[in-house]
């Protein structure tokens, strides 16, 4: 165990007692109405959490950025439950569903939330909060696994990142490590607590003891600016949608002395953009920081190094520190020339165990050994440092928002009759059917259901979806 900064760095992030210890009353997280929290009460309300769930629980928590979902989150944390982290808007449907695959113990939601379990028993309340127990039998969890993030985003599909407290742990301090985070920092939270991006904010800045901004408001919000500039924010996180929607609202024309750390990540933001932001902090003073990461390695693996981003403001830069890129040919061979294109496959103690689908997965260890397929074609400069140029996976980022194609035809298929095919860009979502009478009604059935904008959902009413003899599209 060593010390940084004054605050004491355990092996294990989990373990976040010991920072909290060494905090005292230090403050954790502050919100917009003024109510505070320090590292004390961190602890113990998560001791009185303890006494109602035992160690090794699953438990569902339906997040959003306030005490009680935080909270929830630290006390799984010290204690060594398992939470799956789901928004807190989550369809009553869907959230049925994912019970019934994977048979939680508890579930921990907004007390506006609380008669989605009218079928379970109210056990513990706190800071707007509710502790539900579900009364399903209890079964066993690997030992390793520490959290549960849902792959989908949006869509409810029980396909769920198995993280261990290796892969929390070592993604927090390199993220800490390089973006230099210390116990002065108060970041704002821009994004969602249950989206793997914030929720490693949350966890890097704990492992530093740091004051961490709550808020609900977005940052088109006139309320959001109030707030961080009152409480003296100093970093702020978006996906390129956020940073496309802060350059319509002027932001580099906004008075914001404290800010002096911006990050990117979620998805490609373009050149362009991303000079204009580098050039702009560069010229006032602060860092603005180019990342890229996947859920299946918690969070961030590669951050392109602030000083040298206007030189590349299209490179995701180079592997976390403990982490290691490298490129394959499609014969799985190692490319080690420059301006070659390759699969991206990383190495680093951040790679998740792998995936789970039902309760039984869960009980599953390491199954990925420190090495993840990122599913992404790149190229490496002259220089090492890397480009995102295309993806092989079935799934689309639309400003931030993961959207898996194959579960976005589920949802189609089982509320319409019609065939479909889903397809697009990092822009729009392109969904062909063949029953012109539901084509009108799918952009709001889907902006409800996977929570993207119905002007970025292009709908094409087609004769036939073609087939081939296994049932798997082909190419349209």
């Amino acid at each position: 165990m060593t010390e940084i900064g004054g605050i004491i760095k355990g092996e294990n992030m989990l373990d976040i007692r010991k920072t909290c210890s060494a905090c005292g009353n230090r403050i954790a997280l502050l919100s917009d109405s003024g109510e505070a929290k320090t590292y004390e009460e961190l602890v113990t309300f998560a001791d009185g959490f303890a006494a109602a769930v035992p160690s090794h629980s699953l438990v569902f928590i339906l997040a959003e950025n306030s005490f009680g979902a935080v909270m929830g989150y630290v006390a799984c944390l010290l204690h060594e439950c398992v939470p799956l982290l789901l928004n807190s808007a989550t369809e009553a449907s869907q959230l049925r569903h994912l019970c019934e695959v994977y048979t939680p113990s508890y579930i921990w939601l907004p007390d506006v939330n609380s008669s989605i379990g009218d079928s379970y028993t109210a056990i513990f309340k706190a800071s707007g909060y509710t502790l539900l127990q579900t009364g399903y039998k209890p079964f066993d969890l690997h030992s390793d696994l520490a959290l549960l993030l849902s792959t989908s985003g949006s869509t409810g599909s029980p396909k769920l990142v198995r993280l261990s407290r290796q892969n929390v742990h070592s993604n927090a301090e390199s993220i800490a490590q390089y973006l230099q985070i210390t116990a002065e920092e108060r970041p704002i939270t821009s994004l969602p607590l249950y989206y793997s991006f914030g929720l490693s904010v949350i966890n890097s800045h704990l492992l530093r003891g740091a004051t961490i901004l709550l808020t609900k408001y977005s940052v088109s919000d006139s309320e959001f600016w109030q707030f961080a500039r009152e409480q003296h924010a100093t970093s702020l996180s978006g996906v390129p949608y956020t940073w496309q929607m802060l350059k319509q609202l002027r932001f580099m024309r906004m008075q914001t002395p404290d800010l002096r750390t911006l990050t990117q990540a979620g998805g490609k933001l373009s050149p362009e953009l991303a000079k204009e932001y580098i050039d702009w902090a560069a010229a006032n003073g602060k860092r603005f920081y180019v990342m890229y990461g996947q859920t299946e390695a918690t969070a961030r693996m590669s951050y392109l190094p602030w000083d040298v981003a206007a030189e590349k403001p299209g490179s995701i830069g180079v592997a976390i520190p403990n982490g290691r890129f490298e490129l394959r040919d499609m014969d799985g061979i190692a490319i080690s020339e420059p301006d070659k294109q390759g699969e991206l496959v990383y190495y680093g103690p951040n790679v998740s165990m792998g995936y789970a689908q039902k309760s039984e997965d869960l009980l599953l260890g390491d199954c990925n050994n420190g090495c993840l397929h990122t599913g992404d074609i790149a190229m490496l400069d002259s220089d090492g440092d890397y480009y995102i140029v295309g993806r092989m996976k079935r799934f689309l980022k639309i400003f931030g928002l993961r959207i898996g194609l194959d579960e976005v035809e589920r949802l189609i298929l089982s509320h319409f009759d019609t065939d479909c095919y889903c397809c697009g860009t990092d822009e729009k979502l392109h969904v062909k059917v063949t029953n012109p009478d539901v084509a009108g009604q799918i952009p709001l059935f889907l902006e409800q259901q996977i929570h993207l904008f119905r002007q970025y959902i292009q709908i094409s009413v087609v004769e036939k979806i073609l087939r081939n003899e296994v049932g798997k599209v082909i190419a349209q």
